[in-house]
């Protein structure tokens, strides 16, 4: 009898599909997450190029531009405070102090307008460091401090200009909230520089890695040596700061120290920071993806400008579109706990 000997047959292997180089690029530098929401941009556009005529126009495109930079700022340091596990609503309320101060001590105190910068900006950073301070030393969490300076900056801005805008020389201080360099805004300028300035310290520093180390766990990052309290209050003072930056620009476009100007600004700075992907629960989060929420927004903010969309069925589709992007953001992370 003959034995037959059955050889196994090894399947044929397939060969790798090779992803051209320029996917990978894109993929390592958006990831899919924010691929995905490059694509909703891109329908976004295409939406409202068809609803309106104009909102394609270069003039148009400079105008989102200039809109984007006085929420876009305080955006991106938004992006790091969420980053690090906090929050601050009261920026809004801090641009308009800003620039009720700048009013104050230049159309009634007569200060030149250099040192008048100057003392905005440090009282801003006070303040910020205040916030960080009640978190880290007397475990205020930041929703309360800064909802309460929310309320109160907001108060002491009207108190010192009786809520009348104050006069200021416009001069060469106009130029930086509406002048243009070669056709481009300046505020758009200082709202790229502002993007890359924040994406090397979040990328590229050890400060940067420490606020998502903190963000991620903090217990974590205290055991393994960072400066957790350090850091907080560092974030928290940069977000003053870029809240200090937003009233300057305004108060250079409107010539005037105003009470009143960048009420919303906490809720669409927050708005283009989840959107763009940044965890609200702390430890994730990119300057790209920000950079992208913050077109998303100034976008939709326009389109309604342009289709005469009821002022108040505005601030309806703006809560509807932060809801919906925290919804996303929370159903993400689960996801990603439980992967």
């Amino acid at each position: 009898m003959i034995e037959s000997k059955s050889e196994a047959v090894a399947a044929p292997q397939r060969a790798p599909v090779k992803v051209p180089a320029w996917q990978r690029a894109v993929k390592k530098m958006l990831g899919w997450q924010s691929l995905g929401l490059l694509v909703v941009l891109i329908l976004l556009y295409i939406v409202l190029s068809f609803a309106s005529p104009i909102f394609l126009t270069a003039s148009n495109q400079l105008a989102i531009l200039q809109n984007a930079a006085f929420f876009g700022i305080v955006a991106f340091a938004m992006t790091l405070v969420i980053v690090s596990g906090e929050i601050d609503i009261s920026v809004g309320s801090l641009a308009a102090l800003s620039s009720s101060l700048l009013g104050v001590f230049v159309a009634q105190q007569h200060m030149p307008m250099v040192i008048a910068v100057i003392l905005v900006v440090l009282i801003a950073l006070v303040i910020g460091a205040f916030t960080g301070v009640m978190r880290t030393y007397f475990g205020v969490p930041t929703f309360i401090s800064t909802l309460a300076l929310y309320l109160s900056l907001r108060g002491l801005a009207q108190l010192i200009t009786n809520n009348f805008p104050l006069p200021l020389n416009p001069g060469d201080f106009f130029y930086w909230g509406s002048g243009q360099v070669l056709g481009i805004p300046v505020a758009a300028i200082y709202l790229v520089a502002v993007a890359l300035i924040v994406a090397v310290i979040a990328q590229r520093t050890v400060f940067g890695r420490s606020i998502y180390a903190v963000g991620g766990n903090s217990k974590a990052a205290t055991l393994s040596g960072i400066p957790v309290k350090r850091v907080k209050i560092a974030v928290m003072m940069i977000s003053a700061l870029a809240a200090a930056i937003a009233g300057l620009l305004q108060s250079a476009q409107l010539a005037s120290g105003n009470s009143t100007i960048a009420v919303g600004l906490e809720f669409q700075a927050i708005a283009a920071t989840i959107i763009g992907g940044t965890a609200l629960a702390g430890g994730k989060g990119t300057v790209i993806g920000t950079i992208m929420g913050v077109i998303f927004m100034a976008a939709i903010l326009n389109g309604m400008v342009l289709l005469n969309v009821n002022p108040y069925a505005q601030a309806v589709i703006q809560g509807a579109v932060v809801l919906v992007a925290v919804i996303i953001n929370v159903w993400r992370n689960r996801r990603a706990a439980s992967a």
